[in-house]
């Protein structure tokens, strides 16, 4: 793949240019104030995909902090419990 930059004045001004070296296959490092911004690729390339992903972050977060997550009822309770005894 091949490798473009553009500056951020020449995405506002010149986006048809860029737009074509993404529609081309090539990925676009943004530049700006003279420091790397951004990197856009083409939505086509190898190895993306346009399906979501579907994530399962309850199972993430228990790997993480095991038996620390707490259910939403349980986090209701608990409120309800710290307010009560604040009155």
């Amino acid at each position: 793949m091949k490798h473009r930059t553009a500056t951020v004045a020449d995405l506002r001004n010149h986006f048809r240019r860029v737009s074509a070296w993404l529609e081309n296959g090539e990925s676009v490092e943004i530049i700006k104030r003279g420091r790397r911004f951004a990197r856009l690729v083409p939505a086509t390339a190898e190895g993306t995909s346009n399906k979501p992903v579907k994530i399962d972050f309850v199972s993430q977060l228990r790997s993480v902090w095991g038996k620390k997550i707490f259910s939403s009822d349980e986090v209701q309770a608990m409120r309800e419990a710290e307010l009560g005894s604040q009155s």
